[in-house]
């Protein structure tokens, strides 16, 4: 994914209306960025690798999803919301921060998760239950939008004042806190040549895009597919995209403004799935860094960036950043 900048007028006023856009205090910012010469040196790259740890954030256990929430959570409170509808499969990383965020401003949590119900709960699942969300278990991804529908019927029925937040807060909300997060690795000194993460719901890929677009940055960014394939993941990208644009004043000028670029290369056999490529990857930045990423997100998506070094798809002494979108807590599920 490449952005092409928007016109300055319009990129001040984007700029100046992401300001006005209320958050809530999740986690302390700015997040670090290291440079790993260890990594890069054992997987015999040339190109200077950088990693951004969103892994790090200190709220529920990290990760981008609570950049996300910090923006989703002001129009639930300001809609008088009682309890928080949302999704994810049964290690959802989006699941167990909602949950945390939800506890945090004394709202209910209820979660749809496709699988089956772990007899014994682990990883994110576990700490879902430990902060307080109830557990609705269907089959299948499909199944989860109904489910979560029913839900909030059930409980407007009750007395209730659900609201639904869908998959990985992908919304317009959700995607201003990586537009704000580019502007604070910007602040940090740092304007990568390249890129690199995870990507499913299409909220954090928006939100690079966004953030590159109105701070007139050229950094490429590549999104990971950790699921679906890339003509779907684009399509919410640019929704999202579309939707942001609207609420910062410039309208489609921001989703014409990037090039979405995303590779389902990665995935191997499917969702969650450890891949060879993953498994180098992983073990690569344990064994040099001491930094830890998942089979089902970070791990896929460095693999990507591993690859795309090493063929020359990212040129040789380019700056590329891996942004680490958390997700560790699925090493102990």
């Amino acid at each position: 994914m490449t952005s092409t900048g928007l016109d300055p007028r319009l990129a001040t006023a984007a700029l100046a209306a992401l300001e006005r856009i209320p958050s809530v205090d999740l986690g302390h910012y700015p997040t670090p960025v290291q440079r790993i010469d260890a990594f890069q040196t054992r997987a015999g790259l040339s190109q200077v690798v950088l990693l951004k740890r969103d892994d790090a954030i200190a709220f529920g256990f990290g990760g981008n999803k609570v950049r996300k929430l910090r923006y989703v959570i002001p129009p639930v409170l300001a809609a008088g919301a009682d309890t928080i509808v949302t999704c994810g499969g049964v290690q959802s990383n989006h699941a167990r921060a909602t949950a945390a965020a939800a506890t945090r401003f004394g709202l209910d949590c209820h979660t749809v998760a496709n699988g089956s119900e772990p007899t014994t709960p682990t990883g994110n699942a576990l700490l879902s239950r430990l902060f307080g969300a109830t557990l609705e278990y269907v089959a299948t991804r499909e199944e989860r939008k109904p489910a979560m529908d029913r839900a909030a019927a059930r409980l407007e029925a009750l007395g209730r004042r659900p609201v639904i937040v869908p998959l990985g807060a992908s919304t317009p909300h959700g995607a201003i806190g990586y537009a704000q997060a580019v502007a604070e690795l910007k602040d940090q000194g740092l304007v990568p040549d390249v890129i690199v993460h995870a990507c499913s719901s299409g909220g954090t890929s928006a939100g690079l895009l966004a953030g590159c677009a109105i701070h007139g940055l050229k950094t490429r960014v590549i999104g990971i597919s950790a699921d679906d394939p890339p003509a779907a993941v684009a399509r919410e990208v640019r929704s999202i995209l579309n939707g942001l644009g609207d609420l910062l004043g410039v309208g489609e000028h921001l989703a014409n403004s990037a090039r979405v670029e995303v590779d389902d290369g990665f995935l191997g056999s499917g969702y969650g799935e450890a891949t060879a490529g993953s498994a180098e990857a992983q073990t690569l930045l344990a064994r040099s860094e001491a930094i830890l990423v998942d089979h089902t997100y970070t791990a896929k998506a460095l693999a990507g960036l591993l690859a795309y070094c090493r063929d020359g798809r990212i040129p040789a002494q380019a700056t590329v950043l891996f942004w680490h979108t958390g997700g560790q807590v699925a090493v102990f599920a």
